[in-house]
């Protein structure tokens, strides 16, 4: 951060395992981003659920940090979360102090975002949904808003991780998302969603 540099944003990708967090953090980052990832094991195979990530080799095991210089005071700093259940603990820790998050979303394993959808919702943490497109078959944004119970008012946008300028559009969708839901107080908040049994 440089000298002049003084306000910090946060933000937070949040999403299931081999989303793409790691990628989209690493296509927006201006420097080269921190990972911790590590390569995956046989012995992993036994923990996390590989089926539906075919030829992913590696995996975060921390988070992955990124920053964008927004101008000569303002720098946003990215955090990817780690999608694994057994590392879920460490994503109150990320949320805290966080302007909003994105959840990626893998629309083939769309049960996988309701983790992240729900903590976020708990600790009343603006966000977006973005759905990374891994070449599938497109689902129609009302079927992904239905099957995700996401409120009318949060965003949904679609984006290539990999894309530079898709992903910058996706921090600006959010950045917006949290402009208009702090600019009008009679808005409505991200509440929590009803448990179902």
């Amino acid at each position: 951060m440089g000298a002049s540099a003084d306000h910090g944003f946060k933000i937070v990708v949040v999403g299931g395992f081999g989303v793409g967090k790691t990628t989209l953090v690493r296509s927006v980052s201006e420097i080269r981003p921190l990972n911790t990832e590590e390569t995956m094991t046989q012995a992993g195979e036994e923990v996390d659920d590989v089926r539906e990530v075919r030829g992913k080799s590696a995996t975060t095991v921390a988070f992955d940090f990124g920053r964008i210089t927004l101008d000569s005071r303002n720098v946003l700093y990215l955090f990817g979360a780690p999608g694994q259940e057994r590392f879920w603990f460490l994503w109150d820790r990320l949320f805290s102090g966080t302007l909003g998050a994105v959840v990626l979303v893998d629309t083939r394993r769309i049960d996988d975002s309701w983790y992240a959808i729900d903590r976020l919702e708990k600790h009343g943490t603006p966000f977006i949904v973005a759905c990374n497109d891994f070449g599938g078959p497109a689902h129609a944004p009302d079927d992904v808003r239905h099957a995700l119970d996401l409120d009318p008012h949060i965003p949904l946008v679609t984006c290539d991780a990999r894309s530079r300028e898709s992903g910058k559009q996706v921090l600006i969708q959010l950045v917006q998302h949290v402009k208009n839901r702090y600019a009008d107080p009679s808005a409505p908040a991200d509440l929590p969603r009803q448990e179902f049994v």
